[in-house]
C-alpha cells in the first residue's frame, strides 16, 4: 500500500522506509499501471529536466525500491524491466 500524503509504504502491513526520491518513482509508476517509462523518461518526471542526465540513477533506484518491496528482487513481479523500453509497474 502507498499512502500519497504522508509518503509511507506498507508491504504486508509493515512499514518500509524509502527515500523521497525512492517513494516519488514508486508512486510515479504505481500511478500509471501497466505503462511502459523508458529510464529518459523517469528521469525527467522525477529528477527533472534541469538535473544531470544520468539514467543510470533510475537502475539504481529501481533496484533499491525492489530489494525493499518484492517478495523476490530477482524475480520481481510489481517493478517489471521490459527490455529495450524501460519499468512498467504491474497490477
Amino acid at each position: 500500500k502507498i499512502y500519497k500524503k504522508n509518503y509511507k509504504v506498507t508491504v504486508n502491513d509493515e512499514d518500509v522506509k524509502l527515500a523521497n526520491k525512492e517513494f516519488e518513482l514508486l508512486l510515479f509508476l504505481a500511478s500509471n499501471p501497466n505503462i511502459v517509462f523508458s529510464k529518459e523518461a523517469i528521469f525527467e518526471k522525477i529528477w527533472g529536466f534541469n538535473s544531470f542526465n544520468d539514467t543510470a540513477t533510475v537502475t539504481v533506484h529501481i533496484n533499491r525500491i525492489r530489494e525493499k518491496i518484492e517478495e523476490n528482487p530477482n524475480k520481481p513481479k510489481l517493478i517489471e524491466t521490459v527490455w529495450g523500453a524501460g519499468y512498467r509497474f504491474n497490477m
